[in-house]
């Protein structure tokens, strides 16, 4: 009979046990889930200043160097405040995550700042003052393995040159 009640209790504590490590993952992929939409970080953890209220990098999606609409948002800031500071020149730096090859993801880094530098000069910031340099893969901002990390890799980022 007492042999019974240890089962009993045991099995009841590995059952509690399961069904909180549930709950652990389920709140891990809502944090998860709410700052990516559509494959692209959309949260502000790693987001620095260009200037003050001029967010200095854009994100992307996996494989891609479309500029998504938060994205333009962001850069068409980031034109305003470049045509108000005439003196400042830019330099556009392409990153990639962790997956794929080291050459393919230099190319994609220099798609990414192009494609951001391609924007900015339609709202009138001279060619003159951007350069774009890629360093793909070799300068993450989050070192994790796993889709939050990889998203925030997935980045432009603007910085002054001067």
């Amino acid at each position: 009979m007492n042999l019974f009640k240890i089962y009993k209790n045991t099995l009841l504590v590995v059952i509690l046990a399961f069904a909180l490590s549930a709950c652990a993952q389920q709140q891990k992929s809502a944090t998860i889930d709410s700052q990516i939409k559509d494959d692209v970080f959309i949260g502000t953890d790693t987001v620095e200043y260009l200037a003050k209220g001029v967010p200095d990098r854009v994100f992307f999606a996996t494989n891609e160097s479309v500029l998504t609409t938060r994205s333009r948002e962001t850069l068409r800031k980031q034109a305003t405040w470049l045509r108000a500071n005439s003196s400042v020149t830019v330099v556009l730096e392409g990153h990639a995550d962790e997956r794929g090859t080291r050459e393919y993801n230099l190319a994609l880094g220099e798609r990414r700042a192009n494609a951001a530098k391609d924007y900015l000069m339609t709202y009138g910031v001279s060619s003159d003052r951007i350069s774009v340099i890629s360093y793909g893969k070799e300068r993450p901002v989050d070192s994790g393995s796993n889709p939050l990390s990889w998203s925030k890799n997935r980045r432009s980022v603007t910085v002054k040159a001067n």
